[in-house]
Parts: structure tokens; C-alpha cells; sequence
């Protein structure tokens, strides 16, 4: 016997009627496919998770149903196979009868597949890790880089300091319009960084 929720139970329960057979024989689907599947509420909607990874949801709504098999890969075979619909929420679209979906043999096919692509490993996430973004390497006036050359103990706090304070200093010294104005700007910098201020610490809160 598939191990059930009771939440799940109660949310199939409280579907309009045209819903919960859909969603009984989505659920049906999801067990046959992945007997060692577990079902969980998550965002008020049931969800079946297979080794801790999202495998599929189900969602009732007041005209249709959605159903979603998680993971770029599966979601590629069903494109593939024509399967695959962007009209509303889930994989297959806007489900408003068992009979908008593939035969049930079909449909326990691709439910397996998924499942496979977790237990091989190819899926370890319920969500894919966002890609990380290099972070900008601060470009130093060249006003501000030889008087830190002159100055060991300014160009030492000046490294120590965060990317964003660096930052900080590099852009007020370049957006001086006139040299006297830069120079100025120079010498404050230098006296403030060697006492490991940023450039506003007036500002902050002690």
C-alpha cells in the first residue's frame, strides 16, 4: 500500500468535484511510478518528493487542475514528445478532465523517467543552483593607486577594506571634475583609509 497524507487527503477532499478524480488518478500515476515516493503539502498544494528531490505537484483550481513533473530534463522529453503545455501552471497545461492527458501507461512512463534521472544522480536538487555572477573587480584611479604606493600603511587598509568601500573611494576620486578638486579627494582618502574609515563613515552608526 502507497504511503499517503492525510493533508493530501483532505486538500483532494476539498476540490470541486469535477477535480478529485484528476487528482486521484494523478495521484494513482505518481505512486505506480515511484512506490517509495513521499507526499507532502508545500505552498498549500500536495507535493511528491522522492529521496528529499521534488518529483511532481498537483494543483485544483476552480475550472482546471495542473500537474508538474520538476526537473529540465523531463521537461525536455515531454517538449520532445509534443506532451508539454505552456497554458497555465504544471507540465500538461489546464486539466479540466482525466481525458486532456496521455493514456495512463504513458503518463507512468514519464513519472518514471523522472524518477530515474534522481535515483542516477542526475537531478540532486528540487531546484537548479542559480548561476554565481563574478563580481566586478574594483578599477582604482590611477591618482588614488600612486598615492597608495606611496603610502604602505593607507595601501594596507585599503586592501583590507571590502570590495564596496574600495568601490566607494575609486568612484568619488574618478568623478572629480578638476584636478585640484581629485588631489583633494586623494589626500582625504589616504588619511581616512589609513585609519581604516570607508568613505562615509560620518555616516554610519557607531
Amino acid at each position: 500500500m502507497p504511503t499517503v497524507n492525510a493533508a493530501v487527503d483532505a486538500y483532494i477532499a476539498k476540490s470541486a468535484p469535477f477535480a478529485q478524480p484528476i487528482l486521484t488518478h494523478l495521484r494513482e500515476v505518481m505512486h505506480e511510478a515511484a512506490p517509495e515516493l513521499e507526499e507532502a503539502m508545500k505552498w498549500s498544494r500536495p507535493f511528491f518528493m522522492y529521496r528529499g528531490v521534488i518529483l511532481g505537484n498537483l494543483s485544483a483550481f476552480k475550472e482546471h487542475c495542473s500537474f508538474g513533473l520538476w526537473g529540465t530534463e523531463i521537461a525536455e522529453i515531454l517538449h520532445a514528445d509534443g506532451i508539454a503545455s505552456s497554458e497555465g501552471m504544471g507540465t500538461f497545461g489546464r486539466i479540466t478532465s482525466v481525458e486532456d492527458l496521455p493514456p495512463r501507461k504513458k503518463l507512468v512512463g514519464y513519472a518514471k523517467q523522472a524518477a530515474k534521472m534522481i535515483a542516477e544522480g542526475t537531478r540532486t536538487k528540487s531546484l537548479p543552483s542559480r548561476p554565481r555572477v563574478a563580481k566586478a573587480t574594483v578599477e582604482v584611479p590611477e591618482a588614488l593607486a600612486a598615492a597608495l604606493k606611496k603610502n604602505k600603511a593607507a595601501a594596507k587598509h585599503f586592501e583590507a577594506l571590502s570590495p564596496s568601500c574600495r568601490r566607494e573611494y575609486s568612484e568619488w576620486i574618478a568623478d572629480a571634475k578638476r584636478e585640484e578638486t581629485r588631489d583633494k579627494r586623494v589626500a582625504t582618502a589616504l588619511e581616512w583609509i589609513a585609519e581604516g574609515k570607508s568613505r562615509n563613515w560620518k555616516y554610519e552608526k557607531g
